[in-house]
Order: structure tokens, then C-alpha cells, then sequence
């Protein structure tokens, strides 16, 4: 045997989560919900408001139109590339701090480069437009920096250590739920408080030119010109997002350093072994994508998370402009400042749900199963879009439709990390490997890449209506497209999705993915001459004594319960139960002879 070779990342400080078993305080609350929360509001920030500053702050869709459309569609080519790397990255990585966690670390100084090269070291030189090239030039160089890898290095081991922190499917769940409402928070800190400091951002000009906008006080709110845009102060909202960009480079830093220290990764350190050091190279993404693109589950999975993606990125990214487009104030005007206090009680409103939801889910789904749920809330969301599309002009129809759609979409939300855990599970138990890296990688590329495509798809769509603040109450071609943008895009993403999900049956073969997958890691221990450590041992080593009686009588219960549940059934229900697993096991034996490994036992 080869002994083990230490390398960098085995000197990263050990996580603070000791115990074998998931807790809900702190892995959960702290290293998957609190810690992920913080580190991704810099991303949600950058969704929802780096398109805006754009174009009504620096104006770049007026000056730089093609730059503006083009820049978010191409980057995509640099975010697959980004991807590509991070899930090698993942693949290769053999440390005592796991595969995905030390890539949390790596991704801070990429993050800090990026964020100063959009707003700290872009210039900005007044009227005089000398500063143009330059400002593309950090542009392009930040927003590539950003979305192809600070984010990517961040968020798909992020994504990962669901996969990788147990194997319990209800623990799964509830990591699931607790990271995926991540996104939730992040993205209402800022699209349900920021819109309520916008003004702090977005400065308005004061100097006087313009017409004037009252307050019912007489006081002057802002000034408009002559369509009625508001206008603002270029300068000082420049150097104010700079101060802001700053405190988000201390947030985003925080938070990968909580979820660092409080994961655990017990599935990567299952192959651990301090006196071995595992030779066999990592699967390349070759073998990888063959044993995927030959699951039918891992290829429904894929496709739900790009329509999941691809639906809410193309309501958040529109929804600032949906609203200004579509509602008049109390002058009969469209404008950016009603339309951005519109945003913001329609995204507090629309979080109630989605809130609710996230209670609602994790029981649903283990009476019902996660395919299930989320097939389902898929259903929900469509009625709730049908309901938008009826009447998008009308503020009360549209926020019904929104809390609607919310309320469907959070089975998807919480349940799917969960379930992609289980389809890597099952390719484990059919094919004696894991395909963490490319898959991540795929998932993790779109994830970060739909925010460009949406932004790209945005921008089309503002060009093609000639978009202008300074127009927006004579363009009818806005208010005719966006609801289409805004409702009708994420409602055929779900309608699809619902389709496509009455096929999503891989939980049926999950307990005995686990008893595979035990009975597999029990043979390569015996063909290495080591002694095979159950989880209840290794609980025992770990924890100690009480943490291992404990175990065992989670163990018990949960097995008195489920013959009591047997005993209540009728004789005729019981023998069509029993030949129901027994179909499972003989088609689930099929299945692992069809892929070279050998049966498990009943």
C-alpha cells in the first residue's frame, strides 16, 4: 500500500461539526443556511441591480448597445470553461478538509478581483466621454471574472456538499431545504429591502434641472425630464456603489468562511484513510458524462434545473423593469422610483409563501417523496401564471399570480439538491463510482451561466422595444412584452417541468441503493485487507458511546414503527407488498447486472 502524501489543502483548519449525525444547530442553521446566505448577496446584487446601473446610471445600452446585448450571451462560453475547471478541481481534490470545501476558500480572492474591477477600478470621468473604452474594458473583465469563475469556484462546491455531507436521505432533505433557501435570502435581502435604499445607489440629481416631483409635503422628491425619466447623479452614485461594493467584499468573505467551518463532508470521507492513499486516478469527464448521459434520471435532473434556473433568473432580472413598465404612480406616469417601491413589496409579498413553503416541503416530501412534491408545486405554478398573464397591468391579479407561483415553485426549490443526491447515489450503487465532478460541473455552469443568458434575453428584448426611461410612457411594445418576459417565461418553464417529472422514479430503488452501496465499500475493504467500519461504529469512535446507543435506537424505533405499520395491513396487503419488492429487488438486480456488478441480497 502506498502511504498517504500530505499536500497544501490537508493544512486547512478542520471543521468545527464533530458529530457524524446531521444536527439542525449548527450545521444546518449556521454552515447551510446563515454562512451561503451572506456569501451569495454579492451574486444576488450583481442579478438584480448590475443591469440597471448599466442602463440608467452609465447609460451603456445608449452608448455601447452592442457591448450591452452581447456581453452577458458571450460570457457564457467562459462560464462553461469555468465550470469545466471547478468540477476537475472537485474531482482531484483528495484533503482531509473534502473535495468541495477548500474550493469555498479559493474562490475569495477571485471574488474581491472581480467586484473591484467592476466598480472600484472602472473609471468614470464625467461628460467628457474619454473614460468609455475603459469602463468596457473592466467590465468585461469583471463580469468574466465574476460569473465564469469567482462565482462558479464558490457556488458549485457550495451546491456539492449536499450531495456529499451524508447519506441519510431525510438529513439530505434537510440540508437541501436549508441551503437551497439560501438563494431565497440572498436574493430577498436584495430585492425586497435594497428597493427601499435604492436612492442611495441610484442618486438622484438635485441641481435643479427638470421638472420637479412632489411629495404630498410639497417637498421635492426628485426631478424628471421631459418624458418623465427620473434624473440622477452620475457621480455620486458611481462613488456611492464603490463604498457599498467594499462592505459586500467583507460580507461575501464572511460567509464562505462560516460555511467552511461549519460542513462536514461524511460521504468524502468514507475513502479517506489516514494509512492509505487511494491510487486510482479520478474518473475523467469522459467516463463521467457516459455513465450520466445514460441515466434517464440524471438527464430529467439537468433539464428541471435549467428551466428552474432559466425560469426565475428571467423573472428576477426583469422584474425592476416589469414593474415600471406596467404600473402607473399617482400622476398616471410610469417611473423608475414607483416601479423599484412596486418591486420591492411585490418580492416581500411573493417571500411569504415561498417562506411558508420551506416548512411545508420537507414533510411533504417524505410522506410523498421529493419527485412527487415537486412535480406538483410545478403544477401550482403554472395556475398561478395562467392567473398573471390574465390581467399583467393589474397590481392585485399580478402580486395573487406571484404569491401563487411562489408557493409552487418551493418543492423545487428545496427538494431538488436532495434529489440530484439520490440520482448520484443510484449511478454509485449501478456503476461503483461517483460522478460529483461532472455533474456539479454541468449544474454549477448552469446555474451560474443562466444569469448572463436571462440578462442576455432581457436585453434583446429592451432593445427590440426600444427601451428608454425617457419614453416609457409612450411604449406600448414594453408593456406588451414584458408580461411574457416576466410571467410567461418561468410559467412554461414549470408547465414543462411538471411534464417531464411524471418519469422522475429513481427514489423507489433508494434503500436499496444504500444496502448496495454498504455491500460494495464491505468487499473493497475485505480485497484491501482492512476492517470495514459500519456508521453506527464510526459514530461510536467519533461521538462516543452515548451518541452510539443513541443511533441505535433511532435505528429501533424506526423499525418498530415500520412493522407496526405492516402489522395494521390486511394478509392480502401484506403479500402484494411483499411481491411488490420483490419485483423491486429482481429489477434492481437486473439493473446492477446490466451495469458488471453483482447482486444484493434480499
Amino acid at each position: 500500500m502506498e502511504k498517504k502524501k500530505g499536500n497544501l489543502f490537508d493544512k486547512l483548519p478542520p471543521s468545527l461539526i464533530k458529530k457524524n449525525n446531521v444536527t439542525l444547530i449548527p450545521e444546518a442553521a449556521i454552515g447551510y443556511l446563515v454562512g451561503p446566505t451572506l456569501a451569495l448577496l454579492a451574486n444576488s446584487v450583481l442579478a438584480n441591480y448590475f443591469n440597471k446601473y448599466m442602463t440608467d446610471v452609465l447609460k451603456v445600452n445608449e452608448w455601447a448597445s452592442a457591448f450591452f446585448t452581447w456581453l452577458p450571451v458571450i460570457s457564457v462560453i467562459f462560464v462553461v470553461l469555468g465550470n469545466i475547471l471547478v468540477g476537475r478541481l472537485m474531482d482531484n481534490m483528495k484533503s482531509k478538509a473534502g473535495k468541495a470545501r477548500p474550493l469555498l476558500l479559493l474562490s475569495l480572492p477571485i471574488s474581491l478581483l472581480a467586484l473591484l474591477f467592476l466598480f472600484v477600478f472602472a473609471p468614470y470621468n464625467g461628460a467628457n466621454t474619454d473614460w468609455h473604452m475603459g469602463m468596457l474594458i473592466c467590465i468585461a473583465i469583471g463580469y468574466n471574472l465574476w460569473f465564469a469563475f469567482a462565482y462558479p469556484m464558490y457556488y458549485t462546491p457550495h451546491a456539492g456538499l449536499v450531495n456529499l455531507s451524508t447519506r441519510n436521505s431525510k438529513d439530505r432533505s434537510l440540508l437541501a431545504t436549508a441551503s437551497n433557501a439560501t438563494a431565497l435570502a440572498a436574493m430577498g435581502l436584495s430585492s425586497m429591502i435594497l428597493p427601499f435604499f435604492l436612492p442611495l445607489l441610484f442618486v438622484y440629481d438635485m441641481s435643479g434641472a427638470g421638472t420637479a416631483v412632489l411629495n404630498d409635503a410639497g417637498v421635492v422628491q426628485y426631478y424628471v425630464d421631459a418624458q418623465g425619466a427620473v434624473l440622477y447623479d452620475v457621480q455620486a452614485s458611481y462613488d456611492h456603489w464603490k463604498i457599498f461594493v467594499i462592505a459586500l467584499i467583507v460580507i461575501t468573505a464572511v460567509g464562505a468562511l462560516v460555511e467552511y467551518f461549519f460542513t462536514r463532508e461524511r460521504v468524502t470521507e468514507e475513502t479517506l484513510n489516514e494509512e492509505v492513499q487511494e491510487t486510482k486516478k479520478a474518473l475523467s469527464f469522459k467516463e463521467q458524462a457516459k455513465i450520466c448521459f445514460k441515466d434517464k434520471f440524471w438527464i430529467i435532473m439537468m433539464i428541471f434545473f435549467f428551466l428552474y434556473q432559466f425560469g426565475g433568473m428571467i423573472k428576477n432580472v426583469s422584474q425592476n423593469y416589469f414593474c415600471t413598465s406596467m404600473f402607473r404612480d399617482a400622476a398616471g406616469n410610469y417611473t423608475v422610483a414607483y416601479g423599484g417601491q412596486l418591486q420591492g413589496i411585490l418580492a416581500i409579498i411573493g417571500a411569504i409563501p415561498t417562506a411558508v413553503g420551506m416548512v411545508i416541503a420537507l414533510p411533504l416530501a417524505n410522506k410523498i417523496g421529493k419527485g412527487k412534491a415537486i412535480m406538483i408545486g410545478a403544477g401550482l405554478a403554472v395556475i398561478g401564471g395562467v392567473i398573471g398573464l390574465i390581467k399583467p397591468d393589474n397590481f392585485v391579479v399580478v402580486t395573487v399570480s406571484f404569491v401563487i407561483k411562489a408557493l409552487g415553485s418551493t418543492p423545487a426549490m428545496y427538494l431538488s439538491l436532495a434529489l440530484l443526491a439520490d440520482i448520484l447515489d443510484h449511478q454509485e450503487a449501478l456503476n461503483g463510482v461517483r460522478t460529483d465532478g461532472f455533474s456539479m460541473m454541468i449544474y454549477g455552469a448552469i446555474m451560474a451561466g443562466m444569469t448572463g443568458l436571462t440578462t442576455g434575453v432581457l436585453n434583446a428584448v429592451l432593445s427590440a422595444t426600444n427601451y428608454d426611461v425617457s419614453t416609457l410612457n409612450t411604449n406600448t411594445a414594453i408593456r406588451a412584452a414584458m408580461p411574457w418576459v416576466f410571467i410567461g417565461g418561468e410559467t412554461i418553464c414549470y408547465l414543462v417541468i411538471g411534464i417531464t417529472f411524471i418519469f422522475m422514479l429513481v427514489e423507489k430503488f433508494g434503500k436499496l441503493d444504500h444496502k448496495a452501496i454498504v455491500q460494495d465499500q464491505k468487499a473493497a475493504a475485505e480485497a484491501e485487507g482492512r476492517a470495514y467500519i459500519t456508521a453506527e461504529e464510526k459514530i461510536r469512535l467519533e461521538e462516543g458511546e452515548e451518541a452510539y446507543q443513541a443511533e441505535l435506537k433511532k435505528q429501533a424505533d424506526a423499525k418498530a414503527a415500520e412493522e407496526k405499520k405492516l402489522a395494521a395491513l390486511s394478509a392480502e396487503q401484506r403479500k402484494a407488498l411483499e411481491e411488490k419488492d420483490a419485483a423491486l429487488l429482481t429489477e434492481y438486480n437486473e439493473l446492477r447486472k446490466s451495469h458488471g456488478r453483482t447482486p444484493i441480497e434480499a
